[in-house]
Order: C-alpha cells, then sequence, then structure tokens
C-alpha cells in the first residue's frame, strides 16, 4: 500500500511512492576499452516536493574503501552526484506559470484527481518527464511512463560541454519490491553503444 503525502500537488499522486529520502548499495560495472570495472558504491537519493507540481530529485554516491562496512557510516570515497525535476508529461495552459517567471493566467489545470485521470495514457499508466543535471558537464532528458510503481525512462536528449566526457544516451528503470526502490541505469559512453552500467536497491529513510 502506498502512502499518499498531505498537501500533495494532484499531478503527483501517480508519482508520490517516490517521495523520500532513500539509501543502500548498488554496484557499478562498465566496459573500458579491455577492462570491465566493477565497483560496489553507497548511495543516498531524496525525492521531495515543494507544492508545485513537479518532484524536486537529488543523488549522491560514494565508493567505498578497503573495509567498505555499510552506508550508515558515511562515504568513504564520493564519487558523483545529478540533480533535477521529475513531472507528468502533459501540454502546457495558460494556468502554468512561465516562460521564465510569468505567472499563470487563471486556476492551475489539472488539480483534481479527476482531471489528472485525464492524463492517463493507451498503456493505463502516466506519461512523465524527467530534466536531470550532472556537475560533469552533462545534462539529460528522459521521457517514459509511469504505471503503478514502475518507470521506465529513455533520453530524448542528451546535452555536454566541451569539458564533458562522450556520454550520448541512456535507458533507467525505477520499481518499488517490497519496499525498496531498485534501479538499473544503462548508458551509451566512451564510443559505445547501450548497455549495462549501474543498478542499486535502496531502503526508505525518512
Amino acid at each position: 500500500m502506498i502512502d499518499i503525502p498531505s498537501g500533495l500537488p494532484a499531478e503527483l499522486v501517480p508519482l508520490s511512492w517516490l517521495i523520500g529520502v532513500w539509501e543502500g548499495t548498488g554496484l557499478v560495472e562498465y566496459e573500458v576499452g579491455d577492462e570491465t570495472r566493477r565497483h560496489e558504491f553507497g548511495q543516498r537519493v531524496s525525492f521531495s516536493h515543494d507544492g508545485l507540481p513537479f518532484l524536486n530529485y537529488s543523488s549522491f554516491t560514494w565508493l567505498f574503501g578497503d573495509d567498505p562496512g555499510t552506508p550508515d557510516e558515511g562515504p568513504t570515497v564520493p564519487l558523483v552526484t545529478e540533480t533535477g525535476y521529475w513531472r507528468l508529461s502533459r501540454p502546457p495552459t495558460e494556468g502554468d506559470p512561465g516562460p521564465g517567471m510569468l505567472p499563470g493566467v487563471g486556476p492551475r489545470p489539472f488539480t483534481t484527481a479527476a482531471s489528472v485521470e485525464a492524463l492517463r495514457n493507451a498503456s493505463d499508466g502516466f506519461d512523465v518527464e524527467v530534466s536531470l543535471v550532472h556537475p560533469t558537464g552533462v545534462t539529460e532528458l528522459y521521457l517514459g511512463r509511469a504505471k503503478g510503481p514502475r518507470i521506465d525512462l529513455a533520453t530524448d536528449a542528451v546535452m555536454r560541454t566541451e569539458s564533458a566526457k562522450e556520454y550520448s544516451a541512456a535507458t533507467r528503470l525505477y520499481g518499488l519490491v517490497e519496499g525498496d526502490l531498485l534501479w538499473a541505469w544503462d548508458i551509451a559512453a566512451l564510443g559505445q553503444e547501450l548497455r549495462t552500467h549501474a543498478s542499486g536497491r535502496l531502503r526508505r529513510r525518512d
């Protein structure tokens, strides 16, 4: 059973099972040249909202040292971070704010459960958009589908600065399994086609 937080915007109900702070471990495995690199990592992920119809997302990962211990003992070697926003994909309306800081005109749309139900797609799920920013000069735009406690995403666009490493596409999968958040991430990078990259299992902490 999924608890829906009070005060949650109606558009976030299909994504409400993500909300919270999650911690756990994972494995990164990727071929670089003739070498397959494997590392266990710890991760802390946060999904939150501030009353607007999108989720704030952040992730921090760290590598374990020679004596890995547990994630509760804290990070040993910082690895990577990413931040971004998750929302349902739908046409904009006059009631939506933007562009920039322009306020919307009239009432905000999709504020009731019935109106959000009208956004269901032909697969009985909801189309979603996820935008992620990495401090290494990479920005990703994912499009996908949320159906129950499962979300499938694939990049629609990847932007890189001149200083970023080569990275061209990715897919991500998120699911709620026995109360834990499981995820998998495939990437196309360093001249290679899309292949397995990393996965993790996280437990809700807050």
